[in-house]
């Protein structure tokens, strides 16, 4: 098995441009959002983190720390966001192993709880997460799943 790196986008701020580029291919937000929250993050404006897997070079998995991912439960913050592993790299733990570090990272700076919006049922309750309520999702047609890990 490759070896893996789990790393915060504070641990390799070189990585700024591809992380970007690779979210927005994953989730089709603009390159240039995904930067600037990366520079606030970068620049200690903000405790928001961006969280990466690497394999040598190459982004295969990571997430992010936002105010809100685009729902109406403003009230319900922070969000991680862009939750995204790379198809041959599923099933190995790694996103599990994301959730745990951004989690863990974000309590020891005294921010917690932390919320997720998904359509997923059963894979975030394996790693301490739970079901809150339902959020509208801005511009979706139909509701999505709140959840909570305090």
């Amino acid at each position: 098995m490759e070896k893996l790196a789990f790393l915060t986008l504070r641990d390799a701020p070189a990585q700024k441009e591809a992380a970007a580029k690779w979210f927005h291919g994953k989730w089709g937000v603009p390159e240039e959002a995904y930067t600037a929250c990366m520079e606030r993050y970068l620049n200690r404006e903000t405790e928001y983190g961006w969280y990466l897997c690497m394999d040598g070079e190459r982004i295969v998995g990571g997430m992010g720390v936002i105010e809100n991912d685009f729902h109406d439960r403003k009230d319900l913050t922070p969000n991680v966001c862009a939750v995204y592993t790379e198809e041959a790299y599923r099933k190995r733990g790694i996103a599990g192993r994301l959730l745990d570090m951004t989690v863990g990272d974000l309590k020891s700076k005294g921010i917690t709880p932390v919320y997720l919006v998904t359509d997923h049922t059963g894979f975030y309750e394996k790693y301490g997460w739970e079901f809150l309520c339902m959020v509208q999702g801005d511009g979706e047609p139909a509701p999505s799943r709140m959840y909570i890990h305090r």
